[in-house]
């Protein structure tokens, strides 16, 4: 790894999350559905049409801050006191993740949780201190990031201790080394996925992790939930791109991973990629980069049903054709997308199962892939759509969560879930997870999709739209533990790619078992004995 993580230069004030408090994202990217479209939605689901508004910024009732003045001069002690705050201005925008149940908890009226300060520490040596000062005082601290997750990752649960902050790791925002003889750069955890890539493309390199979360999610977010990004078929999951991390813990600092493999034991780094800030603060990160490809060329494909694009995804990725992306809507997603072109971008009319793939490297290589893989595909059923469906998918691929904020103005409740499994279990996969959600959700629409594929399985990507009702938190709960307990009693995992936090922890002792649980708590009181990271994510 490279020498201990510095920060950039100190800013004057606490800097604030990009992402708005109360819904996903740029605020100028924001998009009014238009009367059509709620027109549809008051038919299909019988939704309102509008939602109440929730409170403005200035109107939202925080619960007061249990911080107490000497922990703030203790906290100010560790990081400077332009780097610590307890105002509400602060505390508000890192008051939770971007799921649908913390989108309806911000809208409430009611007195909200969020942490107790924030701080913002700039070297390694500060954020030891600053564990170790809450360790001493009883706070618990969660790592913030892009402020991304769907999961309750965020939530600033104090687990029985006297207080909570946000430790925001935004000033770790640096290209710290670039080996372009290994292809390995060395990046800050605090760096976003685009100024990531602009630091790299500056010397023709680029890490092509593209989730949807890609804008604002940041290097230390991506590997502490072990991410999946839209290139994965390409590029592999953040995980598989991962060769070293520095991580500081309560107990000391880890430089981890020495070597491009090794038989040195077990491999320390699997404990931190997906820990959620649970085991220690990961500070930087090296990865495996590549060069910026000189081509991408694109194809979209239609399959008559689901089960046939299923199969064709299957025989590309078992053969090794090579796409970069490859993904496939089922029928009602496909039909959905189409209703909502003016909302996501605009594409040509596809009928069945729409299918994208993508493929980026040298000309030759591009070509060569893209032959072998359009033989495959047209052998398994499909029908070429030429290159605009597939060009319109990645125009808009990040703005899908614009869509659900205006769904939620709008009086409709919309949610998403993932999981993955072998091949030959994901037709019963689908329908049983499809069966429990409209089982609690009466009406619902429920939408599917292949969003990432592997040699010997894929993953599955739910999207669920509804009236929000009565009681929307209470109505989706009981929709979420039904869909839990069918993708695990279904063979699926819990989590593919959005990972544990809160929300999943209940089904974690059926996913690892008693014994798996036992090791992680193990773990945790060695690297954490006074449990101040993260407490009520991940770890039963």
């Amino acid at each position: 790894m490279a020498p201990e993580t510095q920060a950039g230069p100190a800013n004057a004030a606490l800097p604030l999350p990009p992402m708005k408090w109360n819904a996903w994202g740029d605020p100028a990217l924001a998009k009014e559905l238009s009367a059509d479209i709620k027109g549809l939605l008051v038919a299909a689901l019988g939704v309102t049409g509008d939602a109440a508004p929730g409170p403005s910024a200035e109107e939202v009732l925080l619960r007061p801050s249990r911080i107490t003045a000497e922990d703030l001069k203790a906290l100010a002690a560790a990081v400077g006191e332009a780097h610590i705050s307890a105002a509400d201005a602060d505390r508000l925008p890192r008051a939770g993740g971007k799921s649908t149940p913390d989108l309806l908890r911000r809208r409430s009226r009611e007195p909200q949780d969020a942490p107790d300060a924030v701080v913002v520490p700039g070297s390694e040596q500060e954020i030891a201190a600053v564990l170790a000062v809450c360790a001493e005082h009883r706070i618990a601290v969660v790592p913030f990031g892009g402020g991304t997750s769907v999961v309750g990752g965020l939530d600033p649960e104090r687990g029985g201790l006297q207080a909570v902050v946000s430790l925001d790791l935004r000033r770790f925002d640096q290209l710290l080394d670039l080996d372009e003889t290994s292809g390995e750069a060395v990046l800050g955890a605090g760096l976003t996925g685009p100024a990531a890539e602009a630091l790299l493309a500056e010397h023709g390199w680029e890490l092509g992790h593209y989730p949807q979360s890609f804008r604002f999610a940041t290097i230390g977010g991506f590997a502490a939930t072990r991410s999946s990004g839209q290139d994965s078929a390409g590029y592999g999951r953040f995980d598989e791109m991962v060769r070293g991390l520095r991580v500081v813990t309560p107990a000391g600092v880890l430089d981890l991973g020495r070597a491009p493999a090794s038989a040195a034991g077990p491999d320390l780094r699997q404990l931190f990629l997906g820990s959620e800030g649970t085991l220690g603060v990961i500070t930087a990160v090296r990865l495996r980069v590549h060069p910026l490809p000189a081509v991408k060329a694109y194809e979209a494909w239609s399959f008559p049903d689901f089960a046939t694009g299923t199969a064709a995804l299957r025989a590309v990725e078992q053969q090794g054709t090579g796409p970069t992306v490859i993904r496939l809507s089922d029928e009602a997603e496909t039909m959905i997308n189409l209703a909502m072109t003016e909302q996501i971008g605009g594409a040509p009319a596809v009928s069945g199962c729409l299918a994208v793939t993508v493929f980026e490297g040298s000309a030759e290589q591009v070509a060569a892939r893209h032959d072998l893989t359009r033989e495959v595909l047209l052998a398994a059923g499909g029908t070429s759509l030429g290159e605009e469906p597939a060009r319109a998918w990645e125009h808009g691929r990040f703005n899908a969560p614009y869509l659900r904020d205006s769904l939620l103005n709008a009086g409709a409740l919309c949610e998403t879930l993932e999981t993955a499994a072998g091949w030959s279990a994901l037709p019963h996969l689908r329908t049983a997870v499809t069966e429990a959600l409209t089982g609690a959700l009466p009406g619902a629409l429920v939408l599917c999709h292949i969003s990432h594929v592997y040699p010997t399985g894929a993953s599955l990507y739910f999207t669920v739209v509804s009236a929000l009702g009565e009681d929307p938190l209470s109505r989706w709960g009981v929709a979420k533990r039904a869909a839990g307990d069918a993708i695990l009693g279904a063979g699926g995992t819990i989590s593919h790619h959005h990972a544990v936090g809160a929300d999943h922890r209940p089904w974690m002792t059926e996913e690892i078992g008693d014994l798996g649980v036992r090791i992680l708590r193990a773990v945790k009181a060695e690297l954490d004995p006074a449990g101040i990271l993260n407490p009520g994510k991940l770890i039963p």
